[in-house]
């Protein structure tokens, strides 16, 4: 899940989903104080492991958007990808209706607008935090928190749609250098992110159980649809870094992780009916 904290089009709830602990932190954070022993037991190794993974992330991405940005976007398309599967099958349990294609539809031609022009706006945005006004953190910040939990959207292409992608993965590199500058800004943006996700979180919560079928069928649309428009995005951009063979083993490497993601969350959900 820490992935998505620094990936364009990749998001964090469908790899919960994908390892069965989805339902788990929609109820935690819709209530954090019941049970909060328990919670906080439950959240601790997983927030231990997605810090590593946002601290190993944003490092990494911000080096290969940089000088191999054309490759990196084929591996957010592996990474996409291989989690298709998982979607479709809760959307089977769930039986065919009519209307379910009617939300794919929409949530597809819209997600692949906005991931369109996510991606062509992402150049052309300041790469300084104090050069964002304060206004447009807390924007960002609220829609991102919002999008955390909401399955099939990437919290990354929200923040590159609002304008503070760059300058926020900025921040946090420089963070991780001890470079305490964008402190505040960072701060600041991080808890209107808290707020969104807090408030957002039983809305959530009520549509995928109220309706599964018709929930999962938009998240498969928005998948589709961020799947495409990276694809699309990607081909458009200037790399004299890129060559094909690099571009293909990166999304092969990226469709491995999913795949590899959906085995272990099956292999964890069957241990624990033992």
């Amino acid at each position: 899940m820490g992935i998505s904290v620094a990936a364009p089009g990749f998001s964090g709830s469908i790899i919960a989903i994908t390892m069965g602990i989805y339902q788990d932190l929609l109820r935690i954070v819709s209530n954090p104080f019941k049970d909060f022993k328990k919670n906080v037991k439950y959240c601790i190794p997983l927030a231990i492991g997605m810090v590593i993974s946002a601290v190993v992330f944003v490092l990494t991405f911000s080096y290969l958007i940089d000088f191999y940005p054309k490759a990196t976007y084929l591996l957010f398309i592996g990474l996409i990808a291989g989690n298709i599967p998982v979607i479709y099958t809760e959307i089977k349990k769930c039986g065919y209706h009519k209307h379910y294609l009617i939300g794919g539809v929409v949530a597809f031609a819209a997600a692949l607008a906005l991931g369109v022009f996510a991606m062509g706006t992402q150049s052309s945005s300041s790469s300084d935090v104090l050069s964002v006004s304060w206004y447009l953190l807390a924007i960002g910040g609220f829609l991102g928190g919002v999008t955390v939990l909401a399955p099939g959207l990437s919290v990354t292409m929200v923040l590159i749609i609002v304008g503070v992608y760059t300058p926020i993965l900025f921040a946090a590199e420089q963070l991780l250098h001890l470079n305490f500058t964008y402190f505040l800004p960072f701060a600041f943006f991080c808890v209107f992110a808290l707020a969104g996700l807090v408030l957002s979180s039983r809305g959530i919560r009520y549509t995928f159980r109220k309706y599964p079928g018709f929930s999962n069928s938009i998240v498969m649309g928005l998948m589709l649809g961020a799947l495409l428009g990276v694809l699309i995005s990607s081909l458009q951009i200037s790399d004299a870094n890129f060559t094909w063979l690099l571009g293909g083993v990166l999304l092969l490497v990226g469709l491995g992780i999913s795949i590899l993601f959906v085995f272990l969350g099956k292999s964890i959900n069957n241990s624990e009916k033992f």
